[in-house]
């Protein structure tokens, strides 16, 4: 029997299909989203988990044990929101970036936003420098 691969891995599916989950002025944001990581990172985008759409990949394992491969930038778009993944605790390590953004929620991973348009993309922007930076510092 061959190995199941792994859930968090990239996917065949089409970047436009992906970002396509959302609709209206979403989906134009989405757009806007995928120019501002692919800037960023300097790399294209693949689907990840058939949903995420990733930037480059890095490996990680934890003192635990546990492991595995992961989009050194990412986000992913759907109906009612829009989902940017960056390093563990970002909201309490970066309250500078934080105060300034705009409207949003967010989880230890994951930075919620319903809509673009109220935030400030240039500190949106700098919270994606500042994720690939320590991202590549601590995974090389």
């Amino acid at each position: 029997m061959a190995a199941k691969e792994p859930a968090m891995s990239p996917s065949d599916l089409p970047v436009a299909e992906a970002l396509d989950r959302a609709a209206g002025p979403r989906r134009a944001e989405a757009d806007e989203l995928l120019a501002m990581h692919r800037e960023v990172s300097g790399l294209e985008p693949v689907v990840w988990a058939d949903r995420i759409i990733g930037f480059g990949e890095y490996e990680y394992r934890y003192d635990t044990g546990h492991g595995g491969r992961a989009p050194l930038l990412a986000f992913a778009t759907a109906k009612s929101q829009h989902t940017i993944y960056l390093p563990n605790d970002f909201a309490e390590r970066w309250p500078d970036l934080m105060a300034g953004l705009g409207p949003h929620r967010a989880s230890k991973v994951c930075l919620y936003l319903t809509r673009l348009s109220r935030v400030d993309t240039d500190v949106l922007r700098s919270m994606l420098e500042r994720s690939l930076a320590e991202t590549r510092e601590t995974w090389g």
